[in-house]
């Protein structure tokens, strides 16, 4: 049954994440039917329109693909959008060996003076939330990654425990914030100190920094990263 909570999404979207969740974690997988809608009706005790708002949610997004008296198909689950994934000599890696450790915790400051892309007055005036996360394969460094969300609206976030957590999950169940699309700049760097000390290169050896602008559902919202790259054991792929 969905859950209740004292902040709660609207009974669809919280159908809707819950379905979610469970073609993302293969409860559903590609080809399977999900419960008919009378079956998810009964189940989390919400009504049809409810139930048909949910899953025009998930077929709008490329999770299900509806059928005319059969139901609803589950399809292989669309790429995050600006989600780099890893191929090469450690292909087919799983979640159990990915880890993401908060090393600075989210906190307001003002923004950087010379920020690396252009900001509204009114992202300027709010400040900025600001954490950095270090990204492991196989307990190996592989993303450097420092994040600049707008201060505008995000209650509690600072509060949030960015460990072994998705961003984009969190802006999404929590802000009803979803990533849409965006830009980046990718460009080969020599390694920074800072590199250096995180990712554990030698001085001076290349890794890739992407300075990357995410478009968001919500209207002059963007969320703002820097992401330094060590590729020495992986080559990175994905769709923007």
């Amino acid at each position: 049954m969905v859950n209740q909570s004292a902040y709660q999404l609207p009974r669809y979207r919280e159908l809707y994440e819950q379905l979610r969740r469970h073609i993302e974690d293969g409860i559903y997988g590609p080809g399977d039917l999900l419960p008919s809608e009378n079956e998810l009706c009964a189940v989390n005790q919400v009504t049809r329109p409810t139930v048909r708002r949910a899953l025009d949610l998930l077929a709008n997004e490329g999770y299900i693909k509806k059928h005319q008296g059969l139901g609803s198909v589950v399809q292989n689950p669309p790429k995050g959008i600006g989600i780099l994934s890893f191929s090469g000599t450690t292909s087919a890696i799983g979640k159990e060996n990915l880890k993401t450790d908060a090393i600075v915790k989210p906190y307001v400051r003002p923004w950087p003076d010379h920020f690396i892309f252009d900001l509204t007055d009114i992202e300027r005036e709010s400040g900025c939330i600001y954490f950095e996360r270090l990204r492991y394969v196989n307990d190996i460094p592989v993303f450097y990654d420092l994040s600049y969300l707008p201060n505008i609206n995000l209650p509690r976030f600072t509060s949030r425990n960015l460990n072994n957590a998705s961003l984009f999950d969190i802006l999404r169940e929590h802000y009803r914030i979803e990533i849409k699309g965006g830009m980046q700049y990718i460009e080969a760097i020599p390694a920074t100190e800072n590199c250096q000390r995180h990712l554990g290169v030698e001085p001076d050896r290349p890794i890739l920094k992407l300075q990357r602008k995410l478009t968001t559902n919500r209207l002059d919202y963007y969320v703002y990263s820097i992401l330094f790259c060590n590729t020495e054991e992986h080559s990175l792929y994905g769709e923007f």
